[in-house]
């Protein structure tokens, strides 16, 4: 048997000092259809994941307007405006889209605007609770999308801002121009690339919000996983999510999917407690 198990990690993390979330959040990207192009395949139960993740007591869905676009937007407020009092609901803007799987980077302050005007449409809300630039775009100056992100929230239309994709010195960059409450990286148990903006965050208290948990093709990796995860019951990706709990407080996660099993599947690995020796092991999947 493993050593004395963890003690657990704390099951909340409050965002921009006021709104208090469950760490194992949704990511709505997986309710549209394939290349996150156009409707669902299965539009009904899109829309019952949905409602199941409330039920479960997720209280932080993670959106964008490109997903779909705007379909993933749009299902949200369907299956859940008017929105139980506690839902944070995050959305970014700053790609467009051109077709399946196709993502080019506009962060242009007109189109970003525009962006912001459609999620706020859809979403049927007068302001957002946490807005984050989807992307930084090499073809323009980065100060031109920070200072329309903090005209916007000082205009009341946006409360809090994060950023994706970015670099410690990006981060600062931006905490010259506003607060920066969220980040969200690629960041995994076998993909530690982002450690030092993940180090970052916490030292802030910048919630770090990681997207591909887990690769799939790491053959080594899943041997891991999957021998650690025989002793808890549970499943690889379900033991790469609680790594993820466990590794750092201000990790929140934002797992996706079209099938309410698999949602329900996600969230049980809040309630795994990982032993000290099954962490070491984890750790040392990291890459860099």
């Amino acid at each position: 048997m493993a050593d004395k198990a963890r003690e657990g990690f704390e099951k909340h993390f409050t965002i921009g000092g006021d709104l208090k979330v469950n760490r194992m959040g949704y990511g709505a990207m997986r309710i549209t259809g394939d290349g996150i192009w156009g409707p669902p395949k299965d539009r009904d139960e899109a829309i019952r994941v949905l409602k199941r993740t409330v039920e479960l007591g997720i209280n932080f869905i993670d959106t964008a307007d490109s997903y779909g676009p705007h379909i993933s937007e749009e299902l949200i407020a369907e299956a859940l405006y008017p929105y139980p009092e506690d839902l944070v609901i995050a959305t970014k803007g700053g790609l467009l889209r051109t077709g399946p799987n196709q993502w080019p980077i506009n962060a242009h302050p007109d189109h970003l605007q525009e962006a912001l005007e459609g999620s706020l449409k859809r979403l049927k809300q007068e302001r957002i609770d946490l807005y984050q630039l989807h992307r930084v775009d090499p073809e323009v100056p980065f100060e031109q999308s920070l200072q329309f992100l903090k005209r916007v929230q000082e205009q009341g239309l946006v409360k809090h801002i994060g950023l994706s994709e970015v670099s410690v010195d990006q981060i600062r960059k931006a905490q010259e121009y506003i607060e920066i409450v969220s980040v969200q990286n690629k960041y995994s148990v076998d993909n530690r690339d982002w450690e030092d903006e993940l180090e970052y965050c916490r030292e802030q208290n910048i919630a770090f919000i990681p997207w591909y948990p887990l690769n799939a093709g790491n053959v080594q990796a899943l041997e891991v996983l999957k021998k650690i995860g025989n002793k808890y019951e549970a499943s690889p990706h379900q033991i790469a999510l609680s790594w993820l709990l466990h590794h750092a407080p201000n990790i929140l996660l934002i797992p996706g999917t079209s099938k309410v099993k698999h949602l329900e599947e996600n969230y049980k690995a809040a309630s795994i407690s990982l032993s000290e020796e099954d962490m070491q092991q984890l750790n040392k999947l990291g890459s860099r």
